[in-house]
C-alpha cells in the first residue's frame, strides 16, 4: 500500500483551490496596478516579520500565502507599474509567468540530455538569432543577466584568442589544453580589453573574475554624445601594444546605462578586425531595437560581432531572469567550458546521446528552465507585438524630450535615440550645489511618495533626473504626469532652496537600484 510521499500537499483538492485562488489574484492585482503606489517603504512591524527565526514545523499553506499577500506583495521593487522607469528594468509580460509557474512543476535542469525543454531553450536561442539578425551558423546560451553574459563570452575570448589556440587550429568540441590547463600567468600572456567609460560595470567584475585585472580594462573616454573616442581607442591599443602586452577584446555598446548612448559599431567592429581583437557587444537592452527598421543603421555591425549579450528582461520584457549570449561561431563556448568527467559522458542512447550540452556553453551545470516563459511569450503575442511596444517607448521618450524641451525651468541634459532621457529642474542664477539639492530632493518626493520611479545619475557633474522606458504598460500621459510633478515639487523646493539662503536646507538621498 503506497503512503503519501513527504512535502506533497495531503490534500490535493486544497492545493487545487489555492491555485485558482491565487491565479484569480495575480489576475486582479495586475489589473489594478495603476492605482497602487509605484513604490513604498517596507513598515518596521513587516521588516520585523523576515527576521523571524527558521520554521522547525509548518503551517497551512493558505496561512502562508495570506502572510505573502500581506508582507510581500504591497512592497515590490515596482517595476511592473506603468510609472516605473528606473536604472534599466523591464516590466514582465503577464502570461510568461505562466511559462515559469509551469517550468517550476516540471522542474527540468537544462544542463544536457535529450528532453523537450533542452529543445525550447534551442528553439528560442534560433527564435532570438533571427530577431537579432544573428548568423543562424552562431551558438548560444540563456543566462541569469548580461553579467554572466559579459564573464561568458570574455572568458571565450580568452581561449579563443591565446596566443596558443587561435580558433582557426583549436578543435570545436574539446577545451584548449594549452590555455585552460597552464593559464595566462604561466604562458606569460596580460591581457588588455577596451571599452568606452560609459561600459557596463559587470565587465569590471568580468575582468577580475577571469584574472585580467581592473587595471588593464582600458575605459576609453567619451565624446560629447558619450560614445567611444574612436582615436583615444586606437592610442590606447598601440600603447598597450608597445608595451609588451596582449590587446583581448574590444567592447561596443549598444545602448549605455547612463544615457542609451550606441557607439560607432560598425567602426569598431572594423578595428576589431584589424587588430585582430575579439569584438564582443553589449547590447543588454539596446540590441532589441534591431526590431524596428527605423533603428537597425544605428546598430549597424551588431550582428557581425563575435559575441553579443542581450537581456530579454529589459526591452522584451520578460518576467526577471532572463538573458542571452550570442555566440558567431559554433564550438567556441564549448572550446571554452566542456567538461570531460566520467558522470556527464555521452552514451550512444538515451538522454546522454543528445548532442548539445549546455552545460559545456558556461559555468552553469545546474540551470533552470528560463526558456519556457520566452517560449509562452513569443508564441502568444508574435515577435511584432514587441517590436510594436518598443516603438511605443521611443516614441514615449522622444515626447517627454520634447516636453522637457518645452519647459523653461526644465534641461534636458542627455537624450538618446532609444529610450533613456536624462534632465533635470533649473532656474536662473541657480548654484551649482542648490540645483543638485533640488533634483536629489525631487527625485526623492517622485519615489518615496510612490508618483513615479525614474532613477539619477550625474553628467558633466550634475545629478541629474534619468528614465529609462523598458515600460509595456506606459503611455504618453504617464510622463505629462512626471513632468507636471517635478515642475510643481521643484517649484516648491526651489523656494524653499531661496528662503534658506546660501546653505540650502538638508538634502535628501535618493533611493538605491542597480540594473
Amino acid at each position: 500500500m503506497h503512503t503519501d510521499p513527504p512535502l506533497e500537499p495531503a490534500d490535493w483538492e486544497e492545493f487545487r483551490a489555492l491555485g485558482k485562488r491565487i491565479v484569480d489574484d495575480i489576475a486582479d492585482h495586475l489589473a489594478g496596478l495603476r492605482e497602487r503606489p509605484v513604490w513604498q517603504p517596507v513598515p518596521e512591524d513587516v521588516r520585523a516579520s523576515f527576521r523571524a527565526g527558521l520554521p522547525a514545523k509548518g503551517m497551512p499553506m493558505a496561512d502562508v500565502y495570506e502572510e505573502f499577500r500581506t508582507t510581500v506583495l504591497p512592497f515590490p521593487r515596482g517595476n511592473i507599474h506603468p510609472r516605473f522607469w528606473g536604472w534599466a528594468n523591464g516590466s514582465g509580460v503577464p502570461v510568461a509567468a505562466y511559462g515559469d509557474l509551469l517550468a517550476s512543476v516540471i522542474n527540468c535542469t537544462l544542463g544536457s540530455g535529450g528532453n523537450a525543454a533542452m529543445m525550447v531553450e534551442q528553439q528560442v536561442i534560433e527564435w532570438l538569432q533571427q530577431a537579432l539578425r544573428w548568423p543562424a551558423a552562431g551558438s548560444g546560451l540563456l543566462t541569469s543577466g548580461a553579467s554572466m553574459g559579459q564573464v561568458t563570452a570574455l572568458a571565450a575570448a580568452r581561449v579563443a584568442k591565446a596566443p596558443s589556440a587561435a580558433p582557426s587550429t583549436m578543435p570545436s568540441t574539446e577545451p584548449s589544453a594549452g590555455f585552460r590547463d597552464e593559464g595566462a600567468v604561466a604562458s606569460g600572456v596580460q591581457f588588455t580589453v577596451y571599452g568606452s567609460e560609459e561600459t557596463h560595470h559587470s565587465v569590471d567584475k568580468a575582468v577580475e573574475l577571469l584574472g585580467i585585472g581592473r587595471r588593464f580594462f582600458r575605459k576609453v573616454p567619451v565624446d560629447r554624445d558619450f560614445r567611444i573616442d574612436v582615436g583615444a581607442l586606437r592610442a590606447a591599443i598601440r600603447a598597450d601594444r608597445d608595451a609588451g602586452l596582449h590587446p583581448l577584446c574590444l567592447i561596443g555598446n549598444a545602448g549605455t546605462v547612463n544615457t542609451g548612448a550606441i557607439d560607432p559599431l560598425r567602426t569598431l567592429l572594423e578595428i576589431a578586425r584589424e587588430e585582430d581583437l575579439w569584438y564582443h557587444v553589449d547590447g543588454a537592452f539596446g540590441a532589441f531595437a534591431q526590431l524596428l527598421p527605423s533603428h537597425r543603421p544605428l546598430l549597424d555591425g551588431l550582428a557581425e560581432a563575435d559575441s553579443l549579450v542581450c537581456d530579454l528582461h529589459k526591452w522584451l520584457y520578460m518576467p526577471f531572469d532572463v538573458s542571452c549570449l550570442l555566440i558567431r561561431s559554433e564550438g567556441v563556448l564549448e572550446a571554452a567550458f566542456s567538461s570531460s568527467a566520467d558522470y556527464i559522458s555521452s552514451t550512444a542512447a538515451g538522454p546522454s546521446a543528445y548532442p548539445v550540452a549546455f552545460s559545456d556553453r558556461g559555468v552553469e551545470q545546474s540551470r533552470r528552465f528560463r526558456a519556457l516563459k520566452v517560449w509562452f511569450a513569443l508564441k502568444t503575442h508574435g515577435i511584432g507585438a514587441f517590436a510594436e511596444a518598443i516603438a511605443a517607448n521611443v516614441a514615449q521618450v522622444a515626447h517627454l524630450a520634447a516636453r522637457v524641451d518645452a519647459a523653461g525651468d526644465l534641461e534636458l541634459v542627455a537624450r538618446s535615440d532609444l529610450n533613456v532621457a536624462c534632465f533635470r529642474y533649473v532656474w536662473p542664477g541657480a548654484a551649482p550645489d542648490a540645483a543638485d539639492r533640488v533634483n536629489r530632493g525631487i527625485l526623492s518626493r517622485l519615489q518615496t511618495e510612490g508618483l513615479a520611479m525614474p532613477s539619477h545619475t550625474v553628467l558633466d557633474g550634475k545629478f541629474v533626473i534619468r528614465v529609462a522606458d523598458n515600460n509595456h504598460r506606459t503611455d504618453v500621459t504617464d510622463f505629462d504626469f512626471l513632468i507636471a510633478q517635478v515642475r510643481a515639487i521643484g517649484a516648491e523646493l526651489r523656494a524653499a532652496e531661496e528662503s534658506a539662503g546660501p546653505a540650502g536646507p538638508a538634502g535628501t538621498t535618493p533611493t538605491a537600484g542597480g540594473c
